[in-house]
């Protein structure tokens, strides 16, 4: 069956091929009457347009890269989630990439994305390497690029940014509040957002004199982070200075804190307390429900698809910083 053209729409509709091609891009006026026209053999046909072409002629391919170190964390489903709803209705299509949380596979992909022409790259949580070492900062010199949660002192991007910080200093303050001292952090090997919680939370039990140990689990996809959690706080809690409260980098490893307290006999919030991070839907279903810090995650990615539309589509490329506030949500442990 031959490939409908637009020759064969502007024929079947009466009118010249760059009518047809007015009412397409809509970037021309044209009578109401022909423009039905075109729109009635553009459906009988069922013409699909050559976006390729189309993308050359108008410099612009419509399309967006995301990238994120995890598809199984809801945290980060969430902001994909919120980065669609504002830029399907502006007609871009995503490339969704899962690097992993390696910095070289991250770069990998976005040496694809560039190949592909997309008009703008979002990296949700970048590798602390490829920030550091120069190569983001580059990139963004070459193509809108916005980076969610992975801001560094003098490194010239834009960023979305949860103030994560603010976030860990209400949950200690908590804790401070309710007559903890001997509070654990629970976080990952290996994340930039992990690395700046920490660093808060190091000052605070310094500053204060109070009795701290950091727990790093191992690397893995979230699935495997509760079990791995779970393994790591076991031990922490067979020892001979338990924790009263631990802080956890996410919901998941929460998860893993709470399940951990249960084979152990700890009841939670009576023995340990326990407070994550995200406020993913994961925090309304355990038994006891999850105190955590609210991310505000789908908005997240709002904030930030319509700050890449800003650069993508504006003649003003003045870096920004957006910050979003977090909120602590106390529920049951």
């Amino acid at each position: 069956m031959a490939k409908v053209t637009i020759q064969d729409v502007a024929k079947e509709a009466g009118v010249s091929i760059t009518t047809v091609s007015r009412v397409m891009n809509n970037n021309y006026p044209v009578a109401e009457k022909t423009r039905k026209k075109v729109e009635i053999a553009i459906k009988k046909l069922a013409f699909r347009p050559n976006l390729l072409a189309r993308s050359l002629i108008q410099n612009s391919t419509k399309t967006i890269g995301i990238l994120t170190p995890s598809l199984e964390n809801l945290f980060f489903s969430e902001v994909i989630k919120g980065i669609d709803q504002v830029t399907g209705p502006k007609g871009y299509t995503t490339f969704l990439c899962h690097t992993e949380g390696k910095e070289d596979k991250e770069r990998e992909l976005i040496e694809s994305l560039l190949n592909r022409q997309v008009d703008g790259i979002i990296m949700i949580d970048p590798r602390r390497e490829n920030v550091l070492s120069g190569y983001l900062e580059k990139l963004a010199k070459e193509v809108p690029l916005l980076l969610i949660n992975g801001h560094s002192a003098g490194i010239a991007c834009d960023y979305v940014l949860n103030a994560a910080e603010d976030g860990v200093m209400e949950a200690l303050r908590y804790f401070e509040g309710e007559g903890l001292t001997k509070i654990a952090f629970l976080r990952g090997k290996k994340s930039y957002s992990y690395d700046i919680k920490e660093e808060v939370y190091d000052h605070f039990m310094k500053e204060h004199g109070y009795s701290g140990q950091v727990v790093r689990i191992k690397d893995g996809n979230d699935a495997h982070t509760v079990e791995q959690a779970k393994e790591a706080v076991m031990g922490l809690l067979d020892g001979e200075d338990c924790p009263e409260a631990i802080l956890a980098c996410n919901d998941w490893m929460a998860v893993g804190a709470l399940n951990a307290a249960k084979s152990m006999g700890t009841q939670v919030p009576k023995d340990l307390r326990i407070i994550g991070f995200d406020n993913t839907i994961i925090s309304q279903i355990t038994e006891p429900k999850l105190s955590t810090i609210d991310q505000q995650m789908t908005k997240l990615g709002g904030l930030a698809a319509k700050r890449i539309y800003q650069m993508m589509t504006d003649e003003d490329h003045n870096r920004q910083k957006i910050y979003l506030e977090t909120k602590l949500i106390i529920r049951e442990s």
